[in-house]
C-alpha cells in the first residue's frame, strides 16, 4: 500500500458541528481506521490543519487531539502550496467570502451549507469552481442517514406505488437563555448575523426532497418568531430578529406533496428529532434519523372515526420495522468519504456547489412566500 497525504485546512472547528461531527467522527475517525482505501493500492491519509478565529480555542483543540498544525491566518493558509482542501463550517456569514478566496487559490472546497446569504453569491460560487476547475462539494448529511438510507431503499424497491405525500416533522425546544443555557449559538436567532431557521433547514429540506421524492417546483411558507427574546452566551437578553419556526409547503415534480414543520420552539413528542411520513398508493413509511417503519396496502388498518369510544387500536404497533441489513457509517464521514475520492480518484460526486445554490435559492423563496403570503413557482437553476 501506498500511504498519500492529503492536507485539509479546516475553517471553523471550533464550532459545535465542524468540531464534532467533521474533524472528530470524520477526519479522524478516518486516521484512527487507517486512512481511506482508494482500492487501487492507495491509502489517503488526511492531515487537518485547524482554522478559526480564535488562537486558544484552535490550540486546545489541537493538542487534544494531538494535531500539530492550526493557523488563524486565511490568506497564509490558502497561499500554502501543501493544502489540497479547503473546507468551511463558519458561520454563514463568513462562508461566502471564505469560499471565494480558496477557489481563487485553487483549493479543492468542501463545505457546510448554506454556501452563500442569497441565490447569486451560490451561483457565482459554482460559476467560479467551474472555471478555476478545482472540485467542489457541499455537506448533505441527511441523505447519509439510516433511516433515510432504508426509506431510499424502499422507494427504489417500488415499496410506495405512486407518492401521494411526505409529511415532516423537525425541531426542539431551544432554551432561551435565561434559566437554562441554550443548546443552539445565538447568532442562530439574529437576523443580521445570517441566523434563521429558514435558512438553515431549508436547504436541508430541498435535497432531502430532491434526492428522494423530486425537484421542488413551489414553495409556500410561513416564517414567524415565536420567542421574540433570548439570552445570549453572556448571559445578556436580546432581541431575537431571525425566524425560530417555519411551516412549509412543498409541491414536487411528479406531483407529490411535502409538508414539512420546522421549529426550535416546539416540545418534542415523536420517537426522532426528524422524522418523515411517505404515503403511497401501496404502502406507508416513517422513517427518522435511525429507524424506519412500513405499513403494506395489504396489511392497513380500517380505522372507523368515533369519538364517542375509546380508542381500542395501538395504532404504532400496527407498523412493521425495516432491518438495518447492513452496518451504517456516520453520515458526515460516509460522505466525507465520498469527496476525497471524488477529489484524489475522480470517482463520481454530484452534490456540488450547484446543488448547494438549490438549497440557498430554496431558503431565499421560502422567506419571500413567507413575506408576500403567496406560493411562489422554483424555476430550475443551471449555470
Amino acid at each position: 500500500m501506498t500511504r498519500k497525504t492529503v492536507r485539509i485546512a479546516m475553517n471553523g472547528v471550533t464550532g459545535r458541528m465542524g468540531h464534532r461531527q467533521h474533524l472528530v467522527r470524520s477526519i479522524l475517525a478516518l486516521r484512527d481506521q487507517g486512512g481511506l482505501d482508494l482500492g487501487d493500492g492507495t491509502v489517503l491519509w488526511p492531515e487537518p490543519l485547524l482554522l478559526g478565529r480564535r488562537e486558544h480555542a484552535l490550540r486546545e483543540i489541537a493538542e487534544r487531539h494531538g494535531l500539530e498544525h492550526w493557523s488563524t491566518d486565511l490568506d497564509a493558509v490558502l497561499a500554502d502550496d501543501t493544502v489540497d482542501i479547503y473546507f468551511d463550517a463558519q458561520v454563514t456569514s463568513a462562508r461566502e467570502d471564505a469560499l471565494r478566496k480558496a477557489i481563487a487559490a485553487g483549493k479543492h472546497v468542501y463545505t457546510e451549507k448554506p454556501t452563500a446569504t442569497g441565490l447569486d453569491g451560490a451561483l457565482e460560487l459554482a460559476r467560479l469552481a467551474r472555471e478555476k476547475g478545482v472540485k467542489h462539494g457541499v455537506v448533505q448529511d441527511k441523505i447519509f442517514l439510516p433511516g433515510l438510507l432504508k426509506l431510499k431503499r424502499l422507494i427504489d424497491g417500488g415499496f410506495f406505488g405512486r407518492i401521494l405525500s411526505v409529511r415532516g416533522e423537525f425541531g426542539y425546544w431551544v432554551f432561551e437563555g435565561d434559566w437554562q443555557p441554550a443548546q443552539r449559538p445565538s447568532w442562530n436567532y439574529r437576523a443580521e448575523d445570517g441566523g434563521g431557521i429558514v435558512v438553515d433547514m431549508f436547504p436541508h429540506w430541498e435535497y432531502v426532497l430532491h434526492e428522494l421524492f423530486g425537484r421542488v417546483t413551489s414553495v409556500q411558507a410561513l416564517a414567524t418568531t415565536h420567542l421574540p427574546q433570548r439570552w445570549d452566551e453572556h448571559g445578556k437578553p436580546y432581541d431575537a430578529t431571525a425566524d425560530d419556526a417555519a411551516y412549509g409547503v412543498f409541491e414536487l415534480e411528479g406531483g407529490a406533496i411535502a409538508q414539512i414543520n420546522s421549529s426550535w420552539a416546539v416540545r418534542v413528542h415523536r420517537d426522532e428529532l426528524v422524522e418523515f411520513q411517505v404515503d403511497g398508493t401501496e404502502g406507508s413509511a416513517v422513517a427518522g434519523l435511525r429507524r424506519c417503519r412500513v405499513q403494506h396496502r395489504s396489511a392497513t388498518p380500517k380505522p372507523v372515526w368515533n369519538p364517542d369510544i375509546p380508542v381500542t387500536e395501538a395504532f404504532r404497533d400496527q407498523w412493521q420495522e425495516v432491518p438495518d441489513n447492513g452496518d451504517f457509517d456516520n453520515g458526515f464521514k460516509a460522505q466525507w468519504e465520498l469527496f476525497l475520492k471524488h477529489v484524489h480518484a475522480d470517482a463520481p460526486y454530484r452534490w456540488d456547489l450547484l446543488a448547494g445554490a438549490r438549497g440557498v435559492q430554496l431558503a431565499e423563496l421560502g422567506l419571500r412566500s413567507s413575506a408576500e403570503g403567496r406560493r411562489i413557482a422554483v424555476p430550475e437553476i443551471a449555470l
